[in-house]
């Protein structure tokens, strides 16, 4: 084991965050003894606790506990990937160049590691180096039913650029979604304030997202402000309906607790609008039954942005997943019958 060093965030590794910086000095230690450490409060920036999620900044301090040695017998091996995760992986590559990668996410597959997910994202983009010497770098993340645009960055430097770009709100997220119900008015912004709830469990399964009123965001401890944009893009009658959301801030389950707050839980999100839970709006809740799939139908549908390094800029769609496409199948919803952006005449 070694001691409690004090290592400093060199120049130009200010941006990443806690756990990423961590496993590229410490390879040999798992994501989840990083964040084990983390809730203990064992490892402190600027001698404050922190989240595997906390960003970094150049020239702070990072307290690091005993550590076992990189050939100690606890330190896992990295697994190998499968030739069908491989293959599932580049299949799933909506765009490449040499700064970016830009992947369809499949639903089910979570962006990064955690208490029990050992396949992840993460992991598996060592099938994506396509002749680089490193894997390409998260940069931001989706949960892990929905599906849809995830992007990953082949340099630290366009890392960089591309986190500046979504703290920056620079970056335009257009998700679709199918909900229980048809929200009135059919276009509109959401503004409740977003607080995390407990779950069970020693690792908080079950937790999930609250929403208050914006008024009392600023009164209630660990609550965040949140605002999503929605438009009802068609419906079918008052049961369903297909809508385009842009997340304007990035909170934790901010679509669906958003939704789910304004009566029209998104389809299948059992964690929001389950169907043994009441729909406020018009008393359906988030199952359509009969040939409609229990799955989630959220998709992260397209993002915009600056590229990291030739500036132009870059629209990137990705097509539905297939329970998803079965649902517009049968509802007869058709993309060639939609605006890109609907929101682009509001602008």
């Amino acid at each position: 084991m070694t001691g409690v060093q004090t290592l400093t965030v060199a120049d130009g590794e200010g941006g990443q965050r806690l756990d990423r910086w961590f496993r590229r000095h410490f390879p040999h230690i798992p994501q989840g003894r990083i964040e084990k450490m983390c809730r203990k409060g064992e490892i402190r920036v600027e001698g404050g606790r922190v989240k595997p999620a906390t960003r970094l900044e150049d020239g702070q301090s990072v307290r690091i506990p005993p550590l076992p040695e990189a050939d100690a017998p606890e330190a896992p091996q990295k697994p190998r990937i499968s030739d069908a995760d491989a293959q599932m992986m580049r299949e799933a590559v909506l765009y490449r160049d040499d700064h970016i990668i830009a992947l369809n996410k499949p639903p089910g597959l979570p962006t990064q590691g955690g208490t029990g997910q050992a396949r992840h994202v993460d992991g598996l983009a060592e099938a994506l180096k396509f002749g680089s010497d490193e894997k390409p770098r998260l940069v931001h993340r989706l949960d892990k039913d929905t599906s849809g645009v995830l992007l990953l960055a082949r340099s630290r430097k366009s890392a960089e650029a591309l986190t500046r770009a979504f703290r920056a709100r620079d970056a335009r997220k257009i998700y679709w979604a199918a909900t229980a119900g048809v929200p009135s008015p059919r276009m509109g912004t959401i503004r409740f304030g977003l607080v995390k709830a407990p779950g069970h469990g020693k690792s908080g399964e079950g937790e999930k997202m609250h929403t208050i009123h914006p008024d009392a965001v600023s009164k209630t401890e660990g609550a965040k402000p949140a605002t999503t944009d929605y438009a009802t893009l068609s419906a079918l009658g008052t049961r369903a309906a297909w809508v385009a959301l842009v997340p304007v801030t990035g909170r934790t389950h901010q679509l669906r607790a958003h939704m789910a707050a304004i009566g029209h839980p998104i389809v299948g999100d059992g964690k929001y609008g389950g169907s043994g839970q009441e729909n406020l709006g018009d008393g359906w809740g988030a199952q359509l039954g009969g040939e409609i799939s229990r799955k989630l139908h959220l998709h992260a549908r397209s993002i915009s942005l600056t590229h990291p390094v030739t500036g132009a800029r870059l629209t990137i769609t990705a097509p539905l997943p297939q329970h998803m496409q079965k649902t517009w199948d049968a509802m007869e919803w058709r993309a060639a019958d939609v605006p890109a952006d609907p929101f682009a005449d509001e602008e």
